[in-house]
């Protein structure tokens, strides 16, 4: 009989009497206790249950304390050790061309249009020829992923290479953050990043004509729209791997196209016109060339038409608005009927539909998908008016419009 019937004999037929005397707490506890003696009889051959746990293998290791510095040194080389030998592992550009030929090589007819594809037999045997690094995505599961409407039952080849392209750069990027990754726990700090874009400014054609001296603000700049997004919380560190899901590390990475557009450009935030838009705003605005902004020089940003509410949370001066909206101020001032403020708010609760009916969270804003709306209202009057008057704004398009058609 073997230990499983034998604790199925003891929990099915209970002493009545003894079960009436002891807690249900000790009951559990003696289930256990009985559960688990068994079990390390069973498992260790006799053995007890301390010598049992001595078996299981070691899977944490502290790190090091900022004063064992042999240690911290170690751990270093280990880690560039071990992110040198995963770029080993992927494929360089002479085996992504090799790569790229196979595929060519054994494309299955018929052609439709210009797109070649290539059948599931086709497709394993290119992964024979390709290599051990290939040997990954050569699988069912890839080209299951990769199959459409295909009557043949094909892939497309540039599909699946473009697929090994973006598998291979998210490797490459992932090993290239880590190298700055100085705690080793899958994060970067604000100056591990600063460090990062630093040193990949020179690699970037398109940064080509900044000035030295500008580079700090660039890479002030461009950190500060990571850490805004990516760390909400103000922690001081976001993980490495919220960057690979975002799409701002590939904004700053398309830089490297010599041929970007202009108009890619204008739209890119981490371009040099962009930055150096941004730059020209900032000393517009600091009118006593402290290299700081003020209250009253952040005021005059954009039409001068932020409400002082939300300047003072900016600057953690006040946190409430003392039952009155900063709108209704604004308007006063620029000769405005003013709004209810329960019919403003009422509006916002309908919008957003928060769990709590008393309060908005920060949560229940981006699951509403209205928080570019609801911030614009409480912190612009240009925002708000445009929102209060939205019905009016849609009715002159479309009567400009018919006019356009008439004509």
């Amino acid at each position: 009989m073997d230990w499983k019937e034998i604790l199925r004999q003891r929990l099915a037929t209970p002493n009545t009497d003894l079960k009436k005397k002891k807690s249900e707490q000790e009951l559990k506890d003696e289930e256990m206790d009985l559960f688990t003696r068994y079990y390390s009889e069973w498992k260790g051959g006799g053995k007890n249950t301390n010598e049992f746990y001595k078996t299981i293998p070691r899977f944490y290791y502290r790190l090091p304390a900022e004063d064992e510095v042999l240690l911290q040194k170690l751990r270093e080389e280990s880690r560039a050790v071990f992110l040198q030998r995963k770029s080993r592992e992927l494929l360089d550009n002479e085996e992504l061309q090799n790569l790229w030929f196979l595929l060519d090589k054994h494309q299955t007819p018929p052609m439709i249009g210009e797109e070649s594809m290539i059948n599931y037999e086709s497709f394993l045997k290119v992964g024979e020829k390709a290599g051990s690094k290939c040997k990954q995505f050569f699988t069912a599961k890839v080209f299951a992923k990769l199959l459409h409407t295909d009557s043949y039952g094909r892939i497309s080849i540039m599909q699946f290479f473009n697929y090994v392209m973006r598998k291979v750069w998210l490797h490459q990027t992932r090993i290239g953050l880590s190298l700055y990754d100085v705690a080793g726990q899958g994060y970067l700090r604000e100056s591990d990043l600063e460090n990062y874009i630093l040193e990949l400014i020179p690699t970037l054609p398109q940064l080509d004509g900044l000035e030295k001296s500008f580079y700090s603000f660039y890479v002030c700049t461009a950190v500060r729209k990571f850490f805004f997004f990516l760390d909400p919380l103000r922690t001081g560190k976001i993980k490495i791997q919220d960057i690979l899901a975002c799409s701002f590390l590939d904004d700053l990475l398309e830089l490297r196209d010599e041929e970007l557009s202009k108009e890619s450009q204008e739209t890119n935030w981490f371009s040099a016109p962009s930055a150096l838009r941004v730059y020209g705003q900032y000393l517009n605005l600091d009118k006593d060339h402290n290299g700081m902004l003020s209250k009253e020089e952040l005021s005059r940003y954009g039409t001068a038409t932020m409400t002082n509410v939300f300047l003072d949370r900016v600057f953690q001066e006040c946190l409430t608005y003392d039952g009155e909206m900063a709108i209704q101020e604004l308007m006063k001032i620029h000769g405005q009927d003013p709004v209810s403020f329960q019919d403003v708010k009422d509006e916002i609760f309908d919008m957003v539909k928060p769990k709590d009916p008393l309060k908005i969270s920060l949560q229940d804003l981006i699951n509403s998908n209205q928080g570019d709306t609801v911030t614009t209202i409480l912190i612009d009057l240009n925002g708000f008016w445009t929102y209060e008057n939205r019905e009016a704004l849609v009715a002159n398009d479309n009567e400009n419009s018919a006019d356009l058609d008439d004509t």
